[in-house]
């Protein structure tokens, strides 16, 4: 997968792993990684999926309505990826925290709903359930942020509280944080999440 990795103060600690929403690039995060810790490694990752020339990490029938053959596919590609890259590059792989907006948030939801181990935490900006019908594993302590919208025309609120509770119900410990912007990430939620990784990111070295 095209990404980009750079080396923080310490490969042992966490990494980001940054995601990027529909028509993004692995450049489009690299501000939020720098807001949220500037000394932490950082994997930014570009999708595979070309949608209309726009970059995704999986396919959809539709707005809203996921491919989810797909989405289990490119969910286990990212998964073997993480694996390769921290060999590559030598970070940690049990210390990956996916930071991830709409489309790249979807698919860090789908690694947590697939593997109790592949994320040590997450920060999920306006994200969707990737895919219900789903036993999810056990997340017990696993800290996830989730940012949403009051008023997001393309993630409801009703999907925001279903996703916090099903995580919650697997034992993550989540924080709902909500604003009234719409879809777009505003200065306001970054600043929350950034209190919040802040709060939690001892844990999690």
């Amino acid at each position: 997968m095209n990404h980009i990795f750079k080396e923080g103060t310490d490969l042992n600690s966490y990494t980001l792993l940054l995601l990027h929403g529909t028509g993004g690039s692995e450049n489009d995060l690299l501000p939020l990684a720098e807001e949220y810790d500037a000394d932490a490694n950082i994997l930014s990752v570009r999708g595979n999926v070309s949608e209309n020339g726009m970059n995704r990490f999986f396919k959809r029938l539709q707005e809203g309505v996921f491919d989810i053959e797909d989405l289990k596919f490119r969910t286990q590609e990212l998964n073997e990826f993480l694996d390769t890259a921290a060999e590559q590059y030598d970070f940690n792989r049990r210390k990956v925290i996916a930071v991830g907006y709409s489309n790249g948030a979807n698919i860090a939801g789908s690694l947590l709903f697939h593997y109790n181990d592949a994320l040590a935490g997450a920060i999920l900006h306006h994200p969707m359930v990737p895919l219900r019908e789903i036993s999810l594993p056990n997340l017990s302590g696993i800290p996830v942020f989730i940012g949403a919208g009051t008023n997001d025309p393309i993630c409801p609120p009703e999907e925001s509280t279903e996703l916090n509770d099903l995580l919650t119900d697997s034992g993550a410990e989540v924080m709902l944080h909500w604003e009234s912007y719409g879809h777009q990430l505003t200065a306001p939620e970054v600043e929350a999440a950034s209190k919040w990784f802040e709060e939690n990111k001892n844990r999690l070295k």
